[in-house]
């Protein structure tokens, strides 16, 4: 296969795999008002944050995981068993006998799709053309919301004729044909075998990699940074409809909303990712965060029906390429050798951002005070960062990644 032939097949494939990520954000919530509606398993919403918990921690694991393991074995192989794995254990969730059993097979779908992420980044990252980095992570990164988008439009068109089973079957069929697919066409990254050829290492070497060659202040930022940037984005789409419905705004608006947030992120990426290119991804990275935490305390006033979907559509245009955009900047300075295991633990660690996230909004609900104050609330973690991307020294990341592995 020629350099062009392999490079023509890297995004899409890679961007499909992201849409399965897209896919597992929105299917829990999609399927829930069924279950609980039918008594499925005697299932409350207390069981269920419990099993969106499992699913969250088997996604952090997976991306620290996941992410290490693809710079011992290769971004082809890993992103492969990523896929296979999640798409696997999505299709049993569909035979489930019971809510424990369904919440181990979400904790063992979340370890692939962990891993999906940090992986498809990594490859599009090293098979990017020179200069055009942020905007092919803030493509491929438009399949997550793509994902988010048809699979919500899917539970309209599946649950109530064939029941939520059904959800769980449509999310793992499409490895049906994106598994062979990679199979016979996905190359391995010319970058990752060039570090191979030249550094032996451990997965300890390469974790540890991270903190030292003066990387471990960017590392710090970077987990700090997408902690908050998660968190958004998890807060926002589990809680959204319910602050507006705390504001008095209609609750048929719901879905409106939430569909307005994810078009918002996919426009927003695309967009970001070109500023990043021109500008550089530091400088679009901290503007991103400190629209997000504008617009998002824009949210606390009342607005007429236009003005709200226009100030949530530039919400989630902020708020989701924000956090795509740290995964733009770590992959610029993190050298080849350890890129996929920065965005591994980055994304990991972000994880436990958005396992906070619902939490913090469901507690000012809780409280009564998620509106105004919830929106006060996340506009200031995007503030927090905003303030933590400019803890990777200006200029300094790409020597600082030139630092080889001891």
């Amino acid at each position: 296969m020629s350099p062009a032939t392999a490079r023509s097949w890297v995004v899409p494939l890679a961007w499909t795999a992201v849409l399965l990520d897209g896919f597992d954000l929105v299917v829990l919530g999609t399927v829930l008002p069924a279950l609980l509606r039918d008594h499925v398993w005697g299932l409350t919403p207390g069981t269920a944050s419990v099993i969106s918990t499992f699913g969250l921690i088997g996604m952090t694991i997976g991306a620290l995981t996941i992410g290490t393991i693809t710079d011992l074995i290769g971004r082809r192989k890993a992103l492969i068993i990523a896929v296979t794995a999640f798409s696997a254990f999505t299709a049993l969730c569909a035979l489930s006998p019971s809510a424990f059993v369904f919440g181990l097979l979400r904790f063992l779908a979340g370890l692939g799709l962990g891993g999906c992420l940090p992986t498809a980044i990594a490859l599009v990252t090293e098979y990017a053309r020179k200069g055009k980095g942020g905007s092919a992570t803030t493509t491929v990164m438009t399949g997550y919301h793509v994902g988010a988008v048809l699979t919500a439009l899917l539970g309209i068109w599946l649950i109530q004729p064939l029941g939520w089973r059904a959800m769980f079957v449509a999310g793992a069929l499409p490895a049906l044909v994106l598994v062979p697919l990679m199979i016979k066409y996905l190359p391995e990254s010319e970058s990752f075998e060039r570090a191979r050829e030249t550094q032996a290492k451990s997965a300890t070497d390469v974790v540890g990699g991270l903190f030292r060659g003066g990387l471990l202040r960017a590392t710090i930022a970077f987990w700090v940074t997408s902690f908050m940037g998660l968190l958004l984005v998890y807060g926002l789409n589990t809680w959204l409809p319910e602050i507006m419905r705390q504001a008095g705004y209609p609750l048929g608006a719901a879905l409106g909303l939430l569909l307005t947030l994810n078009l918002g992120g996919v426009v927003g990426l695309l967009v970001a990712g070109r500023v990043a290119d021109r500008a550089g991804v530091r400088p679009a990275a901290i503007f991103w965060f400190i629209g997000a935490a504008l617009f998002l305390a824009l949210l606390s006033v009342k607005l007429p029906a236009v003005g709200l979907y226009v100030a949530v559509f530039l919400t989630g245009g902020f708020v989701f390429s924000a956090q795509v955009l740290v995964y733009a900047y770590i992959g610029k300075t993190y050298p080849d050798a350890m890129r996929a295991t920065g965005i591994g633990w980055a994304a990991g660690v972000g994880r436990v951002g958005a396992i906070c996230g619902p939490i913090l909004g469901g507690a000012l609900l809780s409280a009564g005070i998620a509106y105004p104050w919830g929106f006060y609330a996340f506009a200031g973690v995007g503030a927090v960062g905003a303030v933590a991307v400019t803890g990777v020294r200006a200029g300094r990341a790409r020597e600082e990644a030139a630092t080889p592995v001891p």
